[in-house]
């Protein structure tokens, strides 16, 4: 089962590893023009909370990118370890998918940050921007843990409305990249922002910084978890159609799909990719 998902899936694993790479490689960038003290943007801006409100929707929209992108539709791109793990949770994903899945996510992080210092080098690595870490702020570790368990619970339980919601489900991507741009505004000085413990591991291996790690690994889990028990309680269990964040379109799908078995879609969704060797 193992080698047969590899054989037949690989190409996910490679979307979804390419995914959060180009999302840390961005985040850096980004992080680096408005932060970093050399910068023209930074000597003009002197206000924080509108420098975060910058970056915010600057990583807004390149979230909504990749969710639309061919490969994000084909993968759909959760880029997080803990979205697989909640669709996994909900019986949505293939045991083995979420293996490679979340390791592919681990990975394409890590490459995307140390992609990023080869790059810019002192621009990604000064204090200022300090490999894009997450780590609590100046409220403490309690506080960063109960926040980040409340914005990963809103963003999964928004997934999880939206996307089976007909009428929304082709603008979860939106919903998604306008939640990331608030939360980063917002929250980002209590936690940090992270919600992805491949995107915090990314950034504190280069960092070598390990503070209070296990936050970034206990309380998004919590939080989307805790989405997904709220919205079977209230929805059921059949109410969650797919694990893809963008379905309304011809990408291939492999995962327990609830789309597939409706006759009114059949012809709807024409598949531009097929498995390999099919």
């Amino acid at each position: 089962m193992m080698l047969q998902a590899l054989r037949k899936h690989y190409p996910e694993y490679l979307m979804e590893a390419a995914g959060l790479g180009i999302f840390m490689i961005l985040a850096a960038i980004v992080t680096a023009v408005l932060e970093h003290p050399a910068s023209m943007i930074r000597q003009t801006i002197h206000e924080a909370i509108l420098r975060r409100l910058i970056i915010g929707v600057a990583m807004g929209l390149i979230a909504i990118a990749i969710v639309y992108s061919p490969w994000g539709k084909q993968s759909g791109a959760h880029i997080n370890p803990v979205v697989t793990f909640t669709f996994f949770r909900l019986g949505k994903i293939q045991l083995w998918d979420a293996i490679f899945y979340i390791l592919a996510q681990f990975l394409g992080g890590l490459m995307g940050l140390l992609l990023a210092i080869a790059l810019l080098g002192n621009a990604i690595t000064h204090p200022s921007v300090n490999y894009i870490i997450t780590i609590p702020g100046v409220e403490g570790t309690g506080i960063a843990f109960l926040a980040e368990i409340i914005i990963s619970f809103g963003v999964m339980l928004m997934i999880l409305f939206v996307s089976n919601t007909p009428k929304l489900a082709p603008f979860t991507g939106i919903f998604s990249g306008i939640l990331i741009a608030i939360y980063i505004t917002i929250e980002a000085p209590l936690s940090g922002m992270s919600m992805n413990p491949a995107r915090t591991l990314a950034s504190a291996i280069p960092a070598h910084n390990w503070t209070d790690i296990w936050v970034y690994f206990t309380a998004p889990l919590l939080g989307m978890l805790s989405a997904a028990e709220i919205y079977v309680m209230l929805k059921g269990k059949r109410a969650v159609r797919c694990a893809k964040l963008h379905h309304h379109n011809n990408k291939r799908c492999i995962f327990r799909c609830g789309y597939r078995h409706s006759e009114a879609n059949k012809t709807q969704w024409l598949l531009s990719d097929r498995l390999p060797g099919s």
